[in-house]
């Protein structure tokens, strides 16, 4: 019978080589993401999503999921209010939101998603010694299938468009990082790292005014909704936030969803750029075949009759076989992994072999 396993030693296992590997987050390489008809790539949402879970989020898409079966979903806005304001829900006797509402739902779930359990509201800061601490969040998720890992600190860039209307939101736009390239060291908590967003571009900040925090290893940006949807000149970009309750927000559904309104502006905008960055571990097998190992091949085919006689009889005393693959095996004989080779390899007893597989997770 041919030999079929053979046990590495440690000479022939290189382990622990780690590469960080960064390529774009956006589907088909898209890098920014940005508006390009003539291609069928852009910002589209699904109606049907909006009529399901539209209260609490909304998705955006690179391509038409109404149209294109390979529309898929890049990120997600959401808008939490900490007192439930903003949103449709259960209305107590004095017209006010009760506990029950999208808003104060979504304000809770990244609460605790991302604050320590001392914590019960989001901490900005405004460039003063005295933090702010706003009622209202707005909260873009990355889909994970995006960035596996985690978002690249440094090398994302979001345009959210500023103004009353979205004709020159293109042209009237502010430009948003976080401040790893200005040398800020993140804070650390139950969440991962945590940088502050400001302000600028190309990783340079431009105002000491603290927008939002990043959660790279989360694929999370939280804005100030508050500073968000101040005037101009305090910083702001005039986002008008709607933060009625259900009584004055009207059983019409009239008013547009904040975070339909902040996905406007992301689209009207037209520019978001991310990169993932993720560490891959390589571990190098050395595959040493001598002369005198695996000549032979245990596929039927091999030989002929119930007297096992080489099927060919120039393989008497010369035979000759060709590794296509090498299956990598655990000690229980399971196997876990298959190299393939580029080309078959010709292999017989005047002939050797060293193979290195390269195994990465």
């Amino acid at each position: 019978m041919a030999e079929v396993y053979k046990y590495f030693t440690n000479d022939d296992i290189v382990p622990g080589d780690i590469q960080t590997v960064s390529q774009p987050i956006w589907s088909e390489n898209m890098n920014p993401f940005s508006q390009s008809y003539a291609s069928g790539i852009g910002f589209f949402t699904s109606t049907a999503q909006l009529s399901q879970s539209g209260d609490y989020f909304v998705n955006v898409h690179h391509r038409n999921p109404q149209t294109d079966p390979n529309a898929q979903v890049q990120f997600a806005v959401a808008y939490g209010h900490r007192k439930g304001s903003g949103s449709y829900g259960d209305v107590n006797t004095t017209g006010q939101n009760s506990n029950d509402t999208p808003t104060r739902a979504i304000y809770s779930q990244y609460r605790n998603m991302l604050l320590p359990p001392t914590d019960t509201v989001f901490t900005f800061q405004n460039g003063t010694t005295t933090p702010d601490n706003p009622d209202d969040i707005v909260v873009i998720n990355l889909a994970r299938a995006r960035f596996r890992q985690k978002v690249d600190p440094g090398n994302w860039e979001l345009r959210l468009g500023s103004g009353s209307g979205p004709t020159n939101w293109n042209t009237s736009y502010s430009t948003f990082i976080d401040a790893s390239g200005a040398g800020d060291s993140p804070n650390i908590n139950s969440a991962g790292r945590v940088f502050g967003v400001y302000s600028g571009s190309g990783g340079v900040t431009q105002s000491a005014i603290q927008y939002g925090l990043f959660y790279p290893d989360q694929g999370l940006v939280v804005f100030n909704a508050t500073k968000l949807k101040g005037a101009a000149s305090a910083g702001g970009l005039g986002i008008n936030f709607n933060q009625g309750s259900s009584a004055t927000l009207g059983a019409a559904l009239t008013q547009p969803r904040n975070h339909v309104t902040m996905s406007a502006r992301i689209s009207g905008s037209s520019h978001f750029l991310a990169r993932s960055e993720e560490k891959v571990t390589s571990t190098h097998y050395f595959v040493r075949v001598t002369n005198k190992q695996f000549n032979f091949s245990n596929n039927p085919t091999f030989v002929t009759g119930s007297s096992g006689t080489f099927l060919h009889d120039s393989m008497v005393r010369n035979p000759s076989v060709y590794i296509t693959s090498i299956g990598m095996y655990d000690d229980a004989n399971r196997l876990v992994a298959v190299a393939k080779l580029s080309r078959p390899l010709l292999k017989g007893f005047n002939r050797e072999a060293l193979i290195k597989v390269k195994l990465d997770y």
